[in-house]
């Protein structure tokens, strides 16, 4: 077992383009050309990756931000992948960017912040619907809950 962990360790590492965790660099969501390039999911963690991607709903892209601002925390827009989102619309064809981070006060902070940030770039910004309780996690959530929350996704 812990030769197994560790070989994880040694494999595993971030995708240069997304942030989700992967075995190849860039990771395989991101190689997909069959993918909408013009869509970018942001979320808060790999895992809310792995939840979206169970509904086979969204077709897009993803941009993970490995935290949401915190300042309860000290975790402020800087310790996020914030910039890295920022460079990513500036290269690219992208025209909605959905925020996906959790329905909790973090979550809605870190979701307020970007779409005040994006908003002087001309991409759409919305955000998906509450059909997921306030203070609840994306990987909790079941596929039907995730994918009405997804379809019913409203501009910020």
């Amino acid at each position: 077992m812990a030769k197994a962990i560790l070989e994880a360790k040694e494999k595993v590492r971030h995708c240069s383009i997304c942030g989700n965790l992967t075995e190849q660099d860039p990771c395989g969501i991101c190689q997909n050309e069959g993918r909408d390039q013009a869509i970018i999911c942001v979320v808060e963690h790999p895992r809310d990756v792995i939840a979206l991607e169970k509904t086979r709903e969204y077709k897009g892209l993803y941009h993970v931000l490995h935290g949401v601002i915190s300042p309860m925390d000290g975790i402020g827009p800087e310790q996020l992948k914030i910039k890295e989102l920022l460079s990513r619309i500036q290269k690219g064809p992208v025209q909605e960017v959905v925020v996906a981070t959790n329905p909790n006060v973090e979550g809605e902070a870190t979701a307020m912040y970007l779409a005040r940030l994006l908003s002087p770039l001309g991409v759409k910004t919305t955000r998906i619907a509450h059909g997921l309780p306030m203070g609840g996690e994306l990987e909790y959530a079941d596929e039907i809950t995730l994918t009405k929350a997804f379809q019913g996704r409203r501009q910020m």
